[in-house]
């Protein structure tokens, strides 16, 4: 978190900031709910658990435009944690479409970033 981007709220262990420190639009995906949410250069959104006494581990992947996350319960690939919000840097809770552009065409495996 270089240039101490606000994050909407404090970080722990059951949540994740992720920063836009690209000059293009980055597509954060939530698996396996095929959710998504963009966000501009410079921007960040944190996923936060809202499920109450567990530890959640969050696997991610990156490619082209596009960042993957699932989250885990204890890091165990077989407990998925669905009870999740992503939030911008003023706290404020997203839904899932979040700055799509528009036009924007999909695969069985996410956004198609050309």
């Amino acid at each position: 978190m270089p240039r101490g981007i606000d994050l909407g709220g404090p970080v722990g262990r059951s949540s994740m900031p992720i920063e836009n420190s690209g000059d293009t639009e980055l597509c954060l995906f939530i698996e396996p709910y095929c959710e998504d949410y963009w966000m501009k250069p410079g921007e960040a959104l944190t996923v936060r658990s809202e499920a109450e006494g567990v530890d959640v581990w969050f696997d991610t992947y990156v490619s082209k435009g596009c960042v993957t996350v699932w989250l885990y319960e204890d890091g165990d690939p077989y407990k998925i944690v669905g009870d999740y919000v992503v939030v911008d840097a003023s706290g404020t809770r997203l839904d899932s479409g979040h700055q799509r552009p528009r036009g924007q065409r999909w695969s069985a495996g996410g956004p198609i970033i050309d």
